[in-house]
């Protein structure tokens, strides 16, 4: 399979490139799981946050968005004694406070819509023939990090945001090479 090379030769690695990587994804919650998953990932390798993915999301009930806006300072201090997680204290305050901002969201209408918004409702189909020419960040990633900002997210900027993008098949950064290019664009693809 000649796929996308940042993914490497680790097994975890592929597995995700084969599998997740740029899957449209439309639901709300998964979104916020994964946006907050891509925060944690600021200043580290994807593959340390994979690796500790399940225990972060566990940890932080990051698939419950109401458990983690309730997380007290005590629940806080208990998740940075955790080493299956990455226990950086801003990232973890980050994701309660930003699971507040997502029930405000919900409140008014829905985060995947909110989200989506940025590409106009339908992934960006990029056709690049190497690694080498996917910028680190987009235009539209750009503004999604102004609009959470606006709505008052944190650990959420410009390099996040296009992570996130590509991640969820916002974008289509797969190489034109990787079978996953053509994959991810199938109306079976999504979640």
């Amino acid at each position: 399979m000649a796929r996308c090379t940042w993914c490497g030769s680790d097994p975890e690695y592929v597995a995700y490139h084969d599998e997740e990587w740029g899957v449209p994804v439309r639901s709300s919650v998964p979104l916020f799981e994964k946006l907050m998953l891509d925060a944690f990932q600021s200043g580290l390798s994807w593959l340390v946050v994979l690796r500790k993915r399940r225990a972060i999301i566990n940890r932080l009930h990051l698939s419950n968005p109401q458990e983690t806006a309730r997380m007290t300072r005590r629940a806080i201090d208990e998740a940075m004694q955790d080493a299956r997680i990455i226990r950086n204290r801003a990232k973890i305050e980050a994701s309660v406070h930003n699971a507040k901002c997502f029930l405000q969201i919900q409140q008014s209408g829905s985060f995947s819509e909110f989200l989506w918004a940025h590409v106009g409702g339908a992934s960006i189909i990029n056709r690049r023939r190497s690694q080498s020419q996917i910028p680190p960040r987009s235009r539209e990633g750009d503004a999604m990090a102004r609009s959470l900002k606006a709505a008052g997210f944190k650990w959420t900027g410009p390099t996040v945001c296009h992570a996130f993008m590509q991640a969820v098949g916002m974008i289509n950064d797969h190489v034109l090479a990787c079978p996953r290019w053509s994959e991810v664009q199938l109306p079976t693809g999504g979640r």
